[in-house]
């Protein structure tokens, strides 16, 4: 089948926070807050979800589920599911895991929330690096625990870690998790094999417990080949993967993760701290299962389309707007855009483009931690028409400035 990535959907009257929550989340105002745009004039590239529709494959599922016509509490007790995912693992990975250390969360955000507080006590810290996603940073805010930053270092577009800084701050004694995103986000890099066993070393040396967000695993450039920190530290017992197919194949909405825990007091701790009392939602568990039996041809036609939207940026911005910094990132479909050469005095980057531009993006400490002013993210799971036209508006603000 030839997925069609070109169509463009109407969200409208959906509840979705794409289109009718960014008042609340970008800027923490209510919806009497004006702007110069109307709400549908605005070209969205902020929330990470996708314009495109899920994969018709798992729409089916859900169909066949509901014709089942009974939708009363469940938990996964059919082996299918871990069959499911573990061969997803397997054929895309090369790696796999025993079955009794899968278990299941509403989200990676509620996971982190949990196993901040499961695993730090309240006069401990946490350690991330930065710029990173913001919900690390509210996790730990959630529990009142210490937030420790790392910076990475930024090499014209470029960011790798900063092994010395990092090893100095795991050294506090204070310090027992690391929260670590492989893929990255905001900056797209995929850690070589050589950086994740570097990081790992340096959480064994202290024996910090090491989270491994690998969300955007399988939003890669083609060619590319994801590589699992659990594969990296096959043995290192305080290790937790969070993987999940919802940014993969759109189903953020349906609220289904995976998380791998090694160490079996965590999992029981987890399952008695777990405020779902290990429910999941029915027609979550068979679009995720569908997803990962049927939706790698739908996967791979993603991402040539994915990489055709970033080399239009990459051309476009070249053209248009020859101060800004950017390269094609290794994973994700978020463009991380460094335009502080336009905007020589902080400003809000946010609110200037949705004045300015009408178009709504995401940027700066405020989003990112810290590390990433003059930053802008830019989502391109979209059609390629609506980028050129966001594009167009972003470089014409800035050019008349």
């Amino acid at each position: 089948m030839q997925y069609n990535f070109d169509e463009i959907i109407d969200r409208k009257h959906t509840n979705a926070m794409n289109t009718d929550g960014f008042r609340s989340y970008i800027f923490h105002a209510g919806p009497d807050m004006k702007f110069p745009y109307s709400d549908d004039e605005f070209i969205r590239m902020w929330v990470a979800d996708m314009e495109f529709a899920t994969p018709p494959e798992v729409c089916q599922a859900i169909k066949d589920r509901v014709d089942k016509r009974i939708f009363g509490y469940s938990q996964v007790f059919d082996p299918g599911y871990y069959e499911a995912f573990s061969g997803w693992c397997g054929k895309m990975y090369d790696w796999d895991f025993p079955k009794e250390q899968l278990v299941f969360s509403p989200g990676i955000i509620p996971a982190l929330y949990e196993l901040v507080g499961d695993l730090v006590a309240a006069d401990e810290k946490v350690l991330i690096t930065t710029p990173a996603y913001g919900f690390f940073k509210h996790a730990a805010t959630y529990n009142n625990r210490t937030l420790v930053c790392s910076p990475l270092k930024n090499d014209n577009g470029w960011f790798s870690i900063d092994f010395a800084d990092l090893e100095q701050k795991a050294a506090d004694p204070k310090v027992k998790l690391i929260i670590w995103c492989n893929p990255h986000n905001p900056t797209g890099r995929m850690w070589t094999a050589e950086e994740t066993a570097r990081v790992g070393a340096i959480a064994e040396k202290y024996g910090l417990w090491l989270i491994s967000d690998e969300i955007h695993c399988d939003l890669i450039r083609q060619g590319k080949k994801h590589i699992p920190t659990a594969k990296v530290m096959p043995d290192y017992p305080k290790l937790i993967t969070c993987m999940a197919a919802s940014k993969t194949f759109n189903l953020a909405g349906l609220m289904f993760s995976n998380i791998i825990v090694r160490d079996a007091a965590v999992r029981q701790q987890m399952a008695a701290h777990d405020k779902t009392i290990g429910l999941v939602n029915p027609l979550s568990l068979a679009a995720t299962q569908a997803a990962y039996e049927q939706g790698g041809e739908w996967l791979k036609q993603l991402q040539a389309y994915l990489d055709g939207n970033f080399q239009f940026v990459a051309d476009y911005l070249a053209a248009n707007l020859p101060q800004a910094v950017f390269r094609i990132p290794e994973s994700t479909y978020l463009a991380w855009l460094d335009v502080s050469l336009y905007f020589p005095e902080t400003e809000d980057l946010p609110m200037f483009f949705a004045n300015k531009a009408g178009v709504l993006l995401e940027g700066g400490d405020g989003m990112f931690v810290g590390n990433a002013t003059g930053y802008v993210r830019l989502n391109l799971a979209m059609p390629r028409a609506i980028i050129a036209k966001g594009l167009q508006r972003i470089c014409e603000a800035i050019n008349q400035r």
